[in-house]
C-alpha cells in the first residue's frame, strides 16, 4: 500500500507558533512542516520517524525566533495519512 500524503494549512499568531509547532510535532503522522508570512515562505522542517530531542532543539530554536519577529503566519503540514490510519486503528 502506497503512503499518501495532503496538506493542511491554519494561520496563527507570532507567539503560538511555537506552541503550534510543538504540538504538531507530538502527533507523530506530520512529514514536513511549512512557515509562510503571506505568500513567502519562511522556513521549511522536513520531519522524519525517529527524529529526536537533539535534531529538534535547533529547529525550535528556529520557530521561536521567528515567532518573535513575525505578526501572524500561515502553518502548512504535510501530512502522511497512512501513518493516520495507523494510529486511529492502534
Amino acid at each position: 500500500m502506497a503512503d499518501t500524503t495532503f496538506t493542511e494549512s491554519f494561520k496563527v499568531a507570532g507567539h503560538q507558533l511555537l506552541d503550534a509547532v510543538k504540538k504538531l510535532l507530538h502527533e507523530g503522522n506530520v512529514r514536513r512542516v511549512i512557515i509562510k508570512h503571506e505568500t513567502k515562505t519562511i522556513a521549511e522542517f522536513p520531519l522524519t520517524v525517529g527524529v529526536v530531542g537533539a535534531v529538534l532543539a535547533p529547529m525550535l530554536a528556529a520557530v521561536a525566533a521567528i515567532a518573535a519577529v513575525m505578526g501572524e503566519c500561515t502553518v502548512e503540514v504535510e501530512r502522511d495519512v497512512a501513518g493516520d490510519k495507523e494510529q486511529k486503528s492502534a
